[in-house]
């Protein structure tokens, strides 16, 4: 059975910065792109930052470029995100996703978390 668990999140101050993890059990990450999205309530899933299977080719949202850094490790079998400057608006739960090739919109994605919670207060 195939889990991803993302941990991590929390609740910080505007500029403050946080590291979230993402899991896997019952898949090998090697072969897989990962992706970050975010859901705030009421909004559609936004994607945050892609990495391919050997974290040669990365993507990032225009709204956190030079801010969060998308990273993996596959011997863990655990990809990252590392967030710095923290703004009200990261505001959501971000869920952490796995298919073969990597893409940016939400639909395509095979596997997925169930997120984890980050507030930032102003």
């Amino acid at each position: 059975q195939v889990q991803l668990v993302e941990s991590g999140g929390g609740l910080v101050q505007a500029g403050a910065s946080l590291r979230l993890s993402c899991a896997a059990s019952g898949l090998s990450l090697s072969t897989y792109a990962m992706v970050w999205f975010r859901q705030a309530p009421g909004k559609e899933r936004e994607f945050v930052a892609v990495i391919s299977f050997d974290g040669g080719s990365i993507y990032y949202a225009d709204s956190v470029k030079g801010r969060f850094t998308i990273s993996r490790d596959n011997v863990q079998n655990r990809m990252y995100l590392h967030m710095n400057s923290l703004k009200p608006e990261d505001k959501s739960v971000y869920l952490c996703a796995a298919r073969r090739r990597p893409a940016t919109i939400a639909p395509v994605y095979d596997y997925w978390g169930q997120g984890t919670q980050v507030t930032v207060s102003s």
